[in-house]
């Protein structure tokens, strides 16, 4: 690979903000004008603000290729943003334009910015400043290795294939996480009401109203100290504690005061404000702070349906009315949990309901894990 200046293969340029006391520099504007804000991703074909031609009178429109860097921006102290433009845009004076040149690839040079972001951050990021910033004279005149036209093209279209990947399932991720949100709130009834918006077809019945505590008991079952230790969390339920990957010492003594969980049970943990109700899968014990509760009569209940009524957004914020401050946030009254009320199908119905969303978090977690994977 040959070594050459970055200035050698671009040139560069930059912008201003157009004085905001003036609305016609910005109402009713169609052009694109990027802030620090903007540059979030690899590529950029939007801005949180357009401005009118007036506005962009005196300024510079960079044509789509060019790349964009942020040079001023609390956001350095973290990363350096760098972005392709995908539609001819203006810049403000936080942010500067490389245009490669020649035998240069834009697409390429994305690629190199992105891949060296942290040892360029930690080469020109200027510190004792107000406010973070990178010193752009030095990074113009910085030394790149660089393989022929044909290569850096080969190299570029191969990672702009796999960033196009990444955004595909990230969009289809954020798109199955909104579907779910919404079928959370039509598939279980609004305050007050008896039956949900949308039903799946063969079921009519109102569902019912029950105190929890008529539906669901504590169970506090102990001397089980060979059982493996489950762990909460927020977004997985309840899991082996030695695949949490974190090391949490303690006494296995111990371990005999710890409670029973058995498939299909929840747990009532210190974070359970946060994040709904622990389900478990698995049998194992748990921590004696914790409380475990079950379905009174389990073929009447899908504790699958349970798990995704508790872990939506309508009931987590519910549990407001049943929550009292501890010393690092809020923990919620299992008592008083117990003498709220809770609404239900039929079993089958639960059961219908709790397949969409069970293949609804498949698809989310598949997307999720595409999206990881392509990302490495």
């Amino acid at each position: 690979w040959e070594q050459r200046k970055l200035s050698e293969v671009a040139t560069f340029g930059g912008g201003h903000t157009p004085p905001m006391a003036d609305p016609d520099n910005y109402e009713d504007g169609y052009v694109l004008w990027v802030t620090s804000q903007d540059v979030k991703s690899n590529y950029l074909d939007r801005t949180t603000t357009q401005i009118t031609e007036k506005g962009a009178k005196e300024l510079t429109l960079y044509p789509a290729g060019s790349l964009v860097m942020v040079t001023r921006s609390g956001i350095l102290r973290h990363t350096l943003p760098v972005a392709e433009l995908r539609k001819p845009s203006t810049v403000n004076q936080d942010i500067r334009v490389i245009l490669p040149q020649g035998e240069c690839c834009g697409e390429w040079l994305l690629q190199f910015f992105i891949s060296h972001n942290k040892e360029l951050l930690l080469e020109f990021g200027k510190t004792g400043t107000t406010v973070e910033s990178v010193d752009f004279g030095k990074i113009k005149d910085m030394l790149l290795y660089m393989p022929s036209t044909v290569e850096q093209q080969q190299i570029g279209d191969f990672f702009a294939k796999l960033d196009s990947l990444i955004t595909l399932h990230q969009r289809k991720y954020d798109k199955l996480v909104i579907l779910k949100k919404s079928m959370l709130e039509k598939m279980f009834p609004k305050d007050g009401e008896s039956v949900p918006e949308i039903r799946f077809a063969g079921f009519t019945d109102p569902w019912e109203q029950r105190k929890a505590s008529e539906v669901f008991q504590i169970v506090d079952d102990r001397g089980h100290p060979t059982l493996p230790v489950l762990s909460a969390t927020q977004n997985q339920g309840m899991i082996y504690r030695d695949d949490s990957g974190r090391y949490i010492g303690h006494d296995e003594s111990n371990e005999i005061g710890y409670k029973r969980v058995l498939p299909g049970d929840f747990v009532v943990h210190l974070r359970s404000f946060q994040g709904g109700f622990a389900h478990s899968q698995y049998e194992g014990i748990t921590s004696p702070a914790y409380t475990v509760f079950r379905a009174k009569e389990p073929t009447s209940h899908s504790d699958r349906f349970w798990k995704h009524w508790f872990m939506s957004e309508h009931f987590i914020a519910g549990l407001s009315t049943v929550t009292y401050g501890i010393r690092d946030g809020r923990s919620i009254s299992v008592d008083e949990f117990m003498n709220t009320f809770l609404a239900f199908p039929a079993v089958e119905e639960q059961a219908a309901i709790s397949r969409l969303f069970d293949y609804l978090d498949d698809l989310i977690t598949l997307h999720q894990r595409k999206r990881l994977w392509f990302a490495k």
